[in-house]
């Protein structure tokens, strides 16, 4: 076997694995940004989710989110304990749970226009280059046909 072939197995060659340990550091990265904010990478996440359209299900910021709603639904309900969010059920249909901002979730938004830039400050990068990786990773990003 040629080498070049061998080169392929080699962990630090692997995309599994690079993107895996970046994901791990990601987060890493964010927690001191967003320790002041009081919020967790995947509270910040559901914040995100919210402060792009609000009221919304439960069930549309898992789909979103690619979380399960088993996942999404306790850290909704610490963002309640918090004064962040609201939930409440729906009165045409009680199996659907929204959730909404409240004033302080809404006034958080705009301490948290800072953490872009925080993160791009702690990784060296400029928007453009944070761009430019976001989208090489979009083949990945999508949730992918339960049949391949």
């Amino acid at each position: 076997m040629a080498d070049s072939e061998n080169d392929l197995l080699k962990l630090e060659n692997q995309l599994c694995f690079a993107i895996v340990t970046a994901a791990r550091n990601v987060v890493s990265i964010y927690r001191p940004v967003l320790e002041p904010l009081g919020l967790t990478h995947p509270q910040y996440l559901v914040m995100l989710a919210l402060w792009d359209s609000s009221p919304r299900t439960l069930g549309d910021i898992a789909e979103e989110l690619a979380f399960d709603p088993a996942t999404a639904s306790p850290l909704v309900k610490r963002l309640e304990a918090q004064g962040l969010v609201t939930r409440s059920r729906r009165a045409d249909d009680e199996r659907r749970l929204d959730i909404d901002l409240t004033e302080t979730g809404r006034a958080l938004r705009e301490q948290a226009l800072a953490v872009p830039f925080q993160v791009m400050e702690r990784v060296g990068m400029t928007l453009d280059q944070v761009a430019s990786l976001r989208d090489a990773l979009t083949p990945f990003s999508g949730r992918l046909d339960k049949s391949l």
